[in-house]
């Protein structure tokens, strides 16, 4: 015999599993027309992007574009492969199968212009600490082949707009983090790249300085270089032209923020990335 409460039960799991089933539904009609479609405004183009470690598959033919001037969220919880779709996407590991270009070169046979045309900024920050500020620009743009007049005429650009002027002859060692961490977005975007890649550029940092932060990724997207951003910071997503979430190696979401919580029927990202990271099977 069923009682009361074995009624509400049964009432609150059949729901449940309505909405699954809705969601999964919808989900493949959402796949069915947001199929890939490369064009001539893609910055980006992958297509079955696919990286094995002997049996294990850490990149699962993804597929995706990203436009001249978006910036695009790559999410994924730890472990879901969007580090190594990364390092694939920078020229620094080689695919298994697929293809993918960026800023028009092939990142399988013209790793070494890949790298040419674009900036990267590591969870570590890529300076040199035992170096002045304006000779960590010195030695950059050296790097990227600048010539003399180029790189003194964009440091004392960018030292102007980070308002570190005063700072020019501090040792990188001696500012604060969140400086250091606008100082390496700037070195990033120096040489003015294509594309710029922030592997989870806030973390560690207080909310003020996130914010500042992220007023400079909209003023480099102003000036037409592509963000392609990693973050653990759900509400950092919200700010994405487009965010894709990566499950078990595959891109299981891709759209705009608004568009996938009105998918998942979820009042912010965390919820949406919350959903999905539940499906995942790797431990």
């Amino acid at each position: 015999m069923l009682y009361g409460n074995d009624f509400n039960v049964i009432a609150n799991v059949s729901k449940v599993i309505y909405k699954t089933k809705h969601i999964n539904s919808q989900l493949s009609k959402e796949k069915q027309n947001n199929k890939t479609t490369m064009t001539n405004d893609d910055i980006i183009q992958v297509k079955d992007l696919t990286k094995q470690f002997g049996k294990f598959t850490a990149v699962n033919h993804i597929t995706f574009n990203v436009k001249k001037g978006e910036i695009f969220g790559f999410l994924g919880a730890n472990g879901a492969g969007k580090t190594t779709a990364m390092r694939m996407l920078c020229g620094l590991s080689y695919p298994t199968s697929g293809k993918g270009l960026v800023a028009g070169f092939d990142i399988s046979k013209q790793q070494e212009m890949v790298k040419k045309n674009i900036g990267y900024m590591s969870q570590k920050f890529s300076l040199y600490e035992d170096l002045k500020v304006w000779e960590n620009f010195s030695l950059f743009g050296g790097i990227y082949g600048m010539n003399r007049k180029e790189i003194k005429d964009r440091t004392d650009k960018m030292l102007k707009e980070l308002n570190f002027e005063n700072e020019r002859n501090a040792m990188v060692s001696s500012l604060p983090l969140g400086w250091k961490q606008k100082l390496a977005f700037s070195l990033s975007i120096f040489h003015n790249p294509k594309i710029v890649f922030l592997d989870e550029p806030t973390g560690g940092v207080d909310p003020i300085t996130r914010r500042q932060f992220w007023e400079m990724i909209y003023a480099a997207a102003d000036r037409g270089i592509t963000v392609f951003v990693t973050t653990h910071y759900m509400d950092e997503s919200e700010y994405c032209d487009r965010v894709s979430i990566m499950v078990d190696g595959r891109i299981d979401a891709l759209d705009t923020p608004q568009n996938l919580k009105n998918l998942y029927s979820a009042k912010d990202m965390y919820d949406v990335f919350l959903y999905l990271a539940r499906t995942a099977k790797r431990s």
